[in-house]
């Protein structure tokens, strides 16, 4: 009996999708049920022992990493947020209502201290609002050199993707504020809020205890130089492993710029018509000469922006790991892979290259890599926080079937089967007959 009752629930669902044919994504997606998840997002550990003799060596205490599980991870205020930094999309005049609204309610309603980018009390589109002489005065700005990690309680981003990123970019040296993101832009994959609800999610940010994703960032180190020495390698690596609570430690000296990115470091062969020619070193060991338009490494959030357009799969944010895409490869077998999230990765412009190439960070700070220089890219402590609408799971599938319209498609229809009375007619007509 119950298994008959589960196929008429499956025969019924199936009827409903295919009778509403092409509705929107969004009306297709299952209900989300309001409970807390039974298991975690990693897999159980796997058994340690093959066989009736075999196993793993035991690991010293000391170097077992103890790993959170990320549907476990939920916000939580040390005391209550005083500051809010709002990052708005510019040179978009509708995003200017819902600005000064929100702006107003967090300062008339929540007493809240609200910073914004200098370059918005500028924009005259906002001077003229009818709306703006409630909050003239009470903005603070900074400047992007500014120091804002113990300024900030969290950040508000209005607009598109973009917001989000240029959010990333102003914390380059320590820790992030939790983020966020209302939908007021084009696409809107990392922002999933909509504006009309922003009164009750960011009261449920207030309180604490919200879903966020923790979005690995990558450390981006040019060097104007490069040695490729894999015991240098492991030594700087225990050098830095005893200087793990001193975070101001020096730069290279070979270093002429640094970054944190959210989404992806980019080298190619720029104006340049020759194909770039770049190393790919991994922990020191040169792994292969990318010979092509360029190279994308990238973080899981990053998977679904330049890489996925590059062919790239498209990882989860919870993945540890970082996707390393050729651009345009001048072979057939150069396919994009993943490696893990704790190596280091040094993309060389060899000193036998026809020309120089070019890097560019989050679509920023392009800049000319010289033959012999190098990037350095390695997995940054820093992750982005970005708060989930509903969990880490369902945002970034909803954000999938949204925004890029994954794998929809017009349900394929089932055999529709004859009639009783269509077949009582046929019976009927070849009994006559016969007689």
């Amino acid at each position: 009996m119950l298994s008959q009752k589960k196929k008429r629930c499956r025969m019924m669902a199936r009827s409903e999708s295919v009778s509403e044919g092409t509705s929107s994504c969004k009306s297709r997606l299952p209900p989300c049920p309001d409970k807390t998840r039974t298991r975690s997002i990693y897999a159980q550990p796997p058994s340690t022992s093959f066989g009736p003799k075999a196993c793993l060596k035991k690991v010293p205490q000391s170097q077992i990493m103890q790993v959170t599980d990320p549907s476990s991870q939920r916000l939580q205020w040390k005391t209550s947020p005083l500051t809010v930094l709002i990052i708005k999309k510019i040179m978009d005049v509708t995003v200017l209502p819902p600005f000064i609204e929100m702006a107003t309610w967090l300062i008339q309603e929540k007493n809240l201290v609200i910073y914004v980018q200098a370059n918005v009390l500028e924009d005259q589109d906002l001077l003229d609002h009818i709306g703006y002489d409630v909050i003239k005065g009470k903005l603070k700005t900074f400047k992007e050199c500014d120091e804002l990690s113990d300024k900030i309680d969290f950040i508000i981003c209005l607009g598109g993707d973009g917001t989000l990123l240029y959010a990333s970019s102003l914390f380059q040296e320590g820790s992030i504020p939790p983020v966020m993101a209302f939908n007021l832009g084009s696409l809107g994959f990392l922002t999933p809020f909509d504006f009309q609800e922003f009164k009750e999610s960011i009261e449920s940010l207030l309180q604490g205890q919200v879903a966020v994703t923790l979005r690995s960032r990558l450390k981006c180190l040019v060097l104007d130089s490069f040695e490729s020495n894999t015991n240098g390698l492991h030594q700087e690596r225990k050098l830095e492993a005893t200087k793990e609570k001193d975070k101001k430690k020096a730069d290279p000296n070979n270093m002429r710029f640094k970054c944190q990115v959210l989404n992806e470091a980019v080298i190619d062969r720029g104006p340049s018509p020759y194909l770039s020619n770049l190393d790919l070193y991994l922990d020191g060991r040169i792994v292969t000469t990318v010979q092509g338009d360029g190279l994308i490494i990238s973080t899981p959030t990053g998977s679904t922006a330049y890489a996925a357009a590059a062919g790239a799969t498209m990882l989860h944010p919870n993945v540890p790991a970082i996707l390393v895409t050729p651009i345009c490869p001048h072979t057939l077998s150069f396919r994009p892979i993943v490696v893990p999230a704790g190596v280091e990765l040094k993309v060389v412009v060899p000193e036998d290259a026809r020309h120089t190439a070019w890097v560019a960070l989050d679509g920023k700070n392009r800049q000319e890599l010289q033959k012999g220089w190098c990037v350095r890219i390695t997995t940054s402590v820093f992750p982005v926080a970005s708060v989930c609408r509903t969990d880490q799971v369902t945002d970034w599938f909803d954000s999938l079937v949204e925004c890029m319209h994954w794998n929809t498609r017009q349900r394929q229809k089932d055999f529709k089967k004859r009639s009783l009375k269509s077949n009582t007619s046929t019976s009927s007509v070849t009994s006559s007959e016969t007689e």
